[in-house]
């Protein structure tokens, strides 16, 4: 019984190595090309190769968090910023946020999360404009009378996208705490959660990312 048992333990161990091995370079092409894919939708318009010119840079809550410096012509014209938070419903939520030199925020791709679905992964897109004739569709007189939530602000501002704003001078936060932004329909945890994650990769990217990156190439110039 014993050998039995150490025959299909090693015939189970080889597979699983076996496989995992088949497996490992289309799962890391396949991680790179999203990667990639990400980069050129949250800050195009670059000439360089950011995923080569990538350093890391720390959050006051301790997140590690991936910077993509994106230039033109030698010029940097912005960065893509691989956050997270922890403060989702369901775990953590991972995203790649697009920023100009000085934060204004180009665009932004959810990566990875685990939240509710229909609820909470609306914010893969809903953060962002809607396209045209998309407000009147998905929102209701209901919705307006009964929750007070309405698609623009009477001056015509898209009260739930982010793009184009600073989080140093709006306030990115949802309604329900003070802030300017429209939370998701019954997921007001994800939104608050999504919204973190945006204020981190913001605080942490004009705060250490020149140190970062002046110390990456210092290194990089010593070990050449």
């Amino acid at each position: 019984m014993v050998l039995t048992l150490l025959i299909v333990t090693a015939i189970a161990g080889s597979s699983l190595g076996f496989i995992y091995q088949l497996t490992k370079a289309p799962i890391e092409a396949a991680a790179t090309a999203k990667q990639q894919e990400a980069i050129e939708l949250v800050m195009p318009g670059f000439d360089n190769d950011p995923a080569a010119e990538m350093y890391e840079i720390q959050s006051d809550e301790g997140f590690v968090l991936k910077v993509f410096p994106a230039k033109k012509e030698g010029e940097f014209i912005g960065a893509a910023i691989e956050s997270v938070t922890n403060k989702g419903f369901s775990g953590e939520i991972r995203i790649m946020v697009g920023m100009k030199p000085n934060g204004d925020i180009v665009n932004y791709q959810i990566l990875e999360h685990k939240e509710t679905p229909g609820l909470g992964t609306q914010m893969d897109d809903w953060f962002k404009p809607a396209e045209a004739g998309a407000e009147e569709k998905s929102r209701s007189a209901f919705f307006d009378a009964f929750y007070g939530i309405k698609a623009k602000a009477e001056g015509g501002e898209d009260t739930k996208s982010i793009i184009g704003k600073n989080p140093g001078t709006s306030r990115l936060t949802v309604r329900q705490d003070g802030g300017e932004v429209d939370a998701i329909t019954a997921a007001t945890i994800t939104s608050r959660a999504f919204l973190h994650a945006v204020e981190v990769a913001y605080k942490t990217f004009t705060e250490k990312a020149d140190a970062a990156s002046s110390a990456t190439k210092q290194e990089e110039g010593g070990a050449e």
